[in-house]
């Protein structure tokens, strides 16, 4: 696995946007963050300038505005993530994370259903 840089939590809801919405320019960042924020375009702008001095987000210049695109696929960046969350929590095993949820009630029996539903496709793929 390859090494990302390390992205806080605030970070990555402006990542969000860059991935959902790649060459994404400034002004768009501030307006879509400004709905589910109450964070300053200031604030915004130095979060995406700490994004691109860490790596994650490249930036070029269309005419006087900047333009943003992720140097960071957000599959990798998930992956990564839920590795380190399992080796810090759970000893790097999914199935004492499962567990752990199953014994304390935290699945519904909709998603014990569904859990099993992923694991039986999964199987039945690798028999194919």
């Amino acid at each position: 696995m390859k090494k990302l840089p390390q992205i806080s939590e605030a970070e990555l809801e402006v990542m969000k946007i860059v991935w959902k919405h790649p060459s994404i320019n400034t002004n768009e960042v501030i307006e879509k963050l400004s709905k589910t924020s109450e964070w300053s375009p200031k604030t915004i702008q130095t979060m995406l300038l700490r994004l691109i001095k860490k790596g994650a987000l490249n930036n070029h210049k269309e005419g006087r505005i900047f333009v943003y695109t992720p140097n960071v696929a957000e599959s990798d960046y998930v992956e990564t993530e839920s590795h380190s969350f399992l080796n810090r929590f759970y000893n790097g095993t999914l199935n004492s994370m499962v567990l752990n949820f199953l014994e304390k009630d935290k699945l519904s029996d909709n998603e014990i259903n569904e859990l099993y539903q992923i694991l039986e496709e999964r199987k039945n793929r690798k028999k194919e």
